[in-house]
């Protein structure tokens, strides 16, 4: 029993170091679990909102549509749970200028069901539910009526079934109808797309851009009113995905076994099927004609006959009273009347060669017969003209048939190839790569402050252990008041630690996050194992400190601990041996400096663990630094256009016209502009289909007129980057690099998250989702967005090729000479103030589709999220600093007590004390800011590294105001710790502290 009162005596006494150990477990385990907690709960509640909502596990995309046996053949796929048909379409409509929306079904068998959040879903023809961000754009609120056009020139994968529609031999058989909606709509609910979780009012919406070949909004109707039989698409479950988390590489082993066994037979076979399909209807339709033509030409021929009997009859009736009329003259002149009355009663009998002569000379002889002959003839030659003219055309037709009709092709995709999916998973990603960096730090910091304090303690408890272990307790007994006292304070800080960990930390990152995301169903929610785990990896790390302090001092034998432990002898520094400036230094410097570098492992811990926080506030401000820069340096140095101007195709002239009368543009470069796609070439089947892997980007295409290639370096930088180390690049000289035809110059924030680098191949898609496979000539320095920078040669060649042309939406080979230049880089004159509302106007005009001004986005660029992170990340290596210095201040205070008396025994004032052991806390943390500052440098440039953002490349800035904030903030906090060790200090009574030990 007097042990433990002994104990608990014992510990009372040291509570400031209970609170240290205390402190910096609580920041260590609200660090590793408070950032992990957040992304966990934000990927747990989209998992089971993804999983209500039956958010499609893969989806499959064909050229020609899919067909009903292309349904059939998908659901019998080993694997798949359940297979839905999609039937969609593009429309357009005016607010403020024409905007365009794709129609979707609500689909029956229960995938991808929008989300209500508002009035109710559509039930009957005409009624439609809307995303919220149609209701910010347009004004408009449940009830609200809207008229849309069915778009002439539709992306849908149906119109292929259309490529030569002046003949109809590329079409589907009657039954496969393109999809068509009401036009007349209403609006009664509005409601999430579990396909895009962003919120309309965060960074997404003011960051974003849509090109030609994606729509602005999408509407969801019912089934009711919808007619046609071609499906756009198909939408997959599979079996067991719902049971793993969507962002877990499980789910993506269990998807992809069923994309696999799709890729391997169901596809081939389908695309051949589909396209024997094509073709067995453009021969029918070619038979159709021909029969139908058959008949035409036989009733037209039958009429003809008709005539010509009629003809032929009327000139016969001619020729036989002419011969009769003959015939009687010549008996009147030979015989008697009654002869005469016997020969007119009876024809005489001609031969052909007569009658025929006789025909030839009535009609000659006869206008309006002549005339009727002629009109015969002339029918009978158009009658034969046509015919053979129809009938080389149906024979041309049959030949052209094979190659007119393109290769369908399937493209099957997995929930990566949705961009909201995407984004969400790679920003929680990042983020929770810093949650797992920065506690590594925290704890090698805890070990260190751990074994100072628990060391000091033992050292003090020097003679007790002695006893102890002389009167029999065992060591692990004798221990075991340290080890208990350290464990007792990981816990408590631990659990506090958990609580900020599991509720604080969580709530504060999810409160950015859902300003970002709408992510229904939010909740925190707290994981025991890997909280236990937080604690453990604390606790294993400060008790393995403790058992060494013990274990150093109880190897010796109970005689020695008792006895008091000899002083340090004493040694000459370095600095000694530098005469000019040893002997130039004052009493109180020596003693100083050698009180510094004698006691080598205080030196050590001290600058160790405030280098450590000052590089972990440098490493926060570097991010933050790097984000801030973003806006700037992409908006301000790489483009070096002022506006961007976007119009659909069918409107770029009238644009262009536009910009050009207002006289605004002091120079402008005509583009392509499309939404695509780039993915890392396979060393597999290079045709494979699938867009949706993990390596793949959403990319900004732009085609650049040949004639103008030299151009596009005066509207953007070109500078060549090479990979760096640390989160740095090797940035080439501006204007070295150049735009040509051999291959396409890769923005950087696309290539380093792809690995991609000059020489590599990849996968473009362009806007009309037709893949090729293109060559990198360079890299482009550029941290915002990817772009993807190609000629209009290269472009037509990647394209325009067999297997482009045998892709959904592909242009014929007439209309593929000449691009549409559907977009306008420009130069503009005035203010950034005129120019951000020059680009607000031009959105008015109904030619415009968007217009982005470069001046508006380097001022409204925000990260908030990673700038929510930094701050939290600074605020708590603030913490950690503050408790790190007050932890070593009290144990350099604690071994030098006899000394202190000692000088206040010699007559040094209170001041003079405070200034004789501060000074040697000042210069070690000095000397630790030194240290961190570079260290913050490094360990920021490699966590930067490890975010791979979305069309985001980090590339590292720190400002010299950074280094100043990190260095004078550690130099504050060991200020604040003064004033909590100079009490101390001033409580010291030289009278019991010299006292002799024995």
């Amino acid at each position: 029993m007097a042990f433990v009162k002994d104990m608990l005596r014992m510990w009372a006494h040291s509570w400031k170091r209970f609170i240290s150990i205390a402190m910096i477990t609580l920041l260590g385990v609200a660090v590793l679990t408070g950032i992990y907690a957040g992304c966990r709960d934000a990927f747990r509640s989209t998992d089971r909102f993804f999983d209500a909502q039956g958010l499609h596990d893969v989806q499959v995309l064909s050229t020609a549509g899919l067909s009903n046996g292309d349904i059939a053949a998908l659901r019998k796929v080993n694997g798949v749970a359940k297979v839905q048909a999609e039937r969609s379409q593009e429309v357009t409509f005016d607010l403020d200028g024409r905007k365009s929306a794709t129609m979707q079904e609500i689909g029956t068998d229960g995938i991808d069901q929008p989300y209500l959040q508002e009035g109710r879903m559509p039930k009957k023809a005409g009624e439609i539910a809307v995303t919220r961000k149609f209701i910010r754009d347009s004004g408009k609120r449940i009830g609200s009526r809207l008229t849309v056009t069915p778009e002439s020139a539709s992306s849908d994968t149906s119109d292929t079934n259309d490529t030569n529609g002046a003949d109809g031999t590329n079409e589907t058989n009657g039954t496969d109808e393109a999809p068509s909606f009401p036009t007349k709509l209403t609006i009664v609910g509005v409601v999430l797309d579990p396909q895009n979780l962003s919120n309309p009012d965060g960074y997404s919406a003011m960051t974003s851009f849509r090109s030609t070949a994606t729509t602005d909004y999408t509407f969801f109707a019912p089934s009711d009113g919808v007619t046609g039989t071609l499906c756009t698409s198909a939408t997959l479950l599979v079996k067991g995905a719902a049971a793993e988390s969507t962002f877990d590489e499980s789910y993506e082993n269990t998807v992809k076994q069923v994309t696999d066994r799709i890729d391997g037979t169901v596809k081939t076979d389908r695309q051949k099927a589909r396209r024997q399909e094509l073709l067995d209807a453009g021969n029918r339709k070619i038979a159709d004609a021909r029969a139908e033509a058959d008949k035409k030409f036989a009733d037209a021929q039958s009429q003809i006959d008709a005539n010509r009997q009629q003809f032929n009859q009327q000139v016969d009736q001619i020729v036989s009273m002419q011969a009769g009329a003959a015939a009687a003259g010549a008996a009147t002149n030979g015989a008697n009347a009654g002869a005469a009355a016997a020969a007119g009663a009876t024809t005489p009998q001609l031969d052909e060669t007569t009658r025929e002569t006789m025909r030839e000379t009535i009609i000659a002889a006869s206008p309006e017969l002549t005339q009727a002959k002629q009109q015969l003839d002339q029918a009978q030659s158009q009658l034969n003209e046509q015919k053979a003219s129809t009938e080389q055309t149906l024979k041309t037709k049959e030949n052209e048939l094979k190659t007119s009709i393109p290769q369908v092709r399937w493209y099957v995709q997995d929930r990566q190839s949705l961009g909201g999916f995407s984004a969400l998973k790679s920003d929680l990603d990042s983020i929770q790569s810093l949650g797992n960096a920065f506690p590594i730090v925290f704890l090698l910091v805890a070990v260190m402050m751990s074994l100072t304090a628990m060391a000091r303690m033992v050292e003090e408890d020097r003679s007790l252990i002695g006893t102890y272990v002389g009167l029999g307790y065992g060591r692990l007994a004798v221990a075991s008041r340290y080890l208990l006292f350290a464990l007792l304070a990981c816990l408590i800080g631990g659990g506090l630690g958990l609580i900020a960990g599991f509720l604080g930390i969580p709530a504060f990152l999810l409160v950015v996050l859902q300003g970002m995301y709408v992510m229904p169903g939010l909740r925190l929610e707290y994981d025991w194992l890997y909280g236990s785990l937080g604690i453990a990896l604390f606790v294993v790390g400060v008790l393995a400190a403790t058992i060494y302090a013990c274990v150093q001092e109880m190897r010796q034998t109970p005689a020695a601990l008792m006895r008091p432990k000899a002083p340090r002898a004493g040694s000459r520094i370095l600095l000694e041996r530098i005469r000019p400036v040893w002997n130039r230094m004052g009493f109180l410097g020596k003693v100083t400096a050698r009180n510094i570098f004698r006691f080598k492992s205080r030196l050590i811990m001290t600058v160790g663990g405030v280098a450590g926080c000052t590089a972990l506030i440098v490493c926060g401000l570097a991010i933050n630094d790097t984000v801030a820069d973003l806006g700037i340096k992409q908006y301000r140095d790489i483009y070096q256009y002022d506006l961007m101007v976007v119009s659909d195709d069918s409107d770029a002239s009238a644009m262009r016209t536009k910009v050009a009368s207002d006289g605004r543009v002091t120079s402008s470069l005509d583009v392509r502009i499309e939404s695509g796609d780039l993915t890392v070439a396979g060393s597999g089947d290079g045709d494979s289909g699938k867009a949706g892997s993990s390596g793949s980007e959403s990319i900004q295409l732009v085609a650049v007129p040949e004639k103008h290639l030299s151009d596009l370096g005066e509207m953007v930088t070109l500078q060549p980057v090479s990979s760096g180390i640390l989160g740095t690049s090797g940035v080439g000289k501006t204007g070295s690099l150049k735009l040509d035809d051999d291959g396409v110059i890769v923005a950087q924030s696309a290539a380093s998250a792809l690995g991609v680098k000059a020489g590599s191949k990849v996968r473009l898609t362009n806007g009309d989702g037709v893949q090729a496979t293109a060559k990198v000539s360079a890299v482009n320095r550029n941290l915002i967005g990817s772009d993807v920078y190609v000629s209009e040669t290269y472009y037509a060649k990647l394209f325009d090729s067999k297997d482009a042309k045998n892709t959904k939406n592909s242009k014929s080979s007439e209309d593929s000479e000449a691009l549409t230049w559907n977009a306008m880089l420009a130069k503009l004159s005035g203010s950034d103030t005129s120019q951000t509302d020059y680009a607000e106007s031009l959105e008015e005009d109904s030619s415009v589709m968007k217009a982005v001004s470069c001046a508006h986005m380097a001022d409204s660029f925000k990260f908030d999220l990673m700038g929510a992170v930094v701050a939290l990340i600074v605020a708590l290596a603030g913490g950690l600093a503050l408790v790190v210095l007050f932890t070593l201040a009290n144990t350099n205070v604690s071994e030098r007590v006899r000394e202190m008396a000692t000088l206040k025994v010699l007559g040094f004032f209170d001041r003079e004390v405070h200034h004789y052991v501060n000074r040697e806390m000042m210069i070690l943390t000095v000397m630790g800011v030194i240290l961190g500052l570079p260290l913050g440098r490094l360990v920021g440039g490699m966590l930067t590294m490890a975010l791979n953002m979305p069309s985001l490349y980090f590339e590292v800035e720190v400002k010299p105001l950074s280094y100043v904030i990190a260095a004078v903030a550690t130099m504050a906090f060991a200020l604040l710790v003064q004033l909590f060790v100079n009490p101390v200090l001033d409580r010291i009574d030289p009278i019991s502290s010299l006292k002799s030990v024995e």
